[in-house]
């Protein structure tokens, strides 16, 4: 799928991150398409798009989005509990709750349902991603990455795209231009087997660790 051919984007999973990426899409001027598991998480994930404290509605009171371009992005969103209408979605991304085996089954029970030249991305903050494609058949592999967006989506800059040996250059051409077009700073991160977390988790991790230990040899406390 190249970059100029997508038009409408996909989102399993919605509230808050969910939400959220379906909203800058939306404002980026892309078709947008959330699905969850019933009409009350539809609802709370309607409320964080247009509501919320980082929705499009804050954005216009906060001078960041103009009144009529704001209508426009609200219109473009829409929300669904059937997977069916995620079908001709030209990229769909998922940002369920962090359980490899929830992702693996999910992505297993879609891959069938959406067309086959759809990329597939996840929003995990720290899987291995060729784990999460698991359950995807061989010919969606080249067309699975990684899109790891930092919460709360609207405001946070930073989107870490990760690539396995199986992507093709396309999709993360794709994947990072789609990044760029909704106002973020793209990380291109090669996917490892055997760790947790990318580029910045595992930053964290490493100044969190040295932190404790400063704090353990007694030249600063906690």
């Amino acid at each position: 799928m190249r970059f100029e051919d997508v038009k409408t984007v996909g989102v399993l999973g919605g509230g808050v991150m969910g939400g959220g990426i379906g909203q800058v899409f939306a404002i980026a001027g892309y078709d947008v398409v959330i699905r969850d598991i019933n009409d009350e998480a539809i609802q709370a994930t309607h409320n964080a798009v247009v509501e919320g404290k980082w929705g499009i509605k804050r954005a216009v009171e906060r001078g960041k989005l103009e009144f009529d371009h704001a209508l426009v992005a609200i219109d473009k969103v829409k929300l669904t509990t059937e997977v069916k209408d995620l079908a001709q979605c030209d990229i769909v991304i998922e940002a369920i709750p962090e359980k490899l085996e929830l992702k693996q089954q999910v992505w297993g029970e879609v891959d069938s349902v959406i067309k086959p030249e759809a990329i597939f991305a996840s929003n995990t903050s720290g899987f291995v991603i060729a784990e999460v494609a698991a359950n995807v058949s061989a010919a969606r592999k080249p067309l699975f990455v990684g899109m790891h967006y930092s919460n709360p989506v609207p405001t946070m800059k930073m989107l870490e795209v990760i690539y396995t040996p199986d992507t093709t250059e396309e999709t993360i051409d794709t994947a990072k231009r789609l990044g760029e077009k909704t106002g973020k700073v793209v990380s291109l991160v090669r996917d490892t087997p055997g760790t947790y977390g990318f580029l910045l988790n595992r930053i964290f991790g490493a100044a969190r660790r040295e932190a404790m230990a400063i704090a353990e040899q007694g030249i600063a406390t906690k």
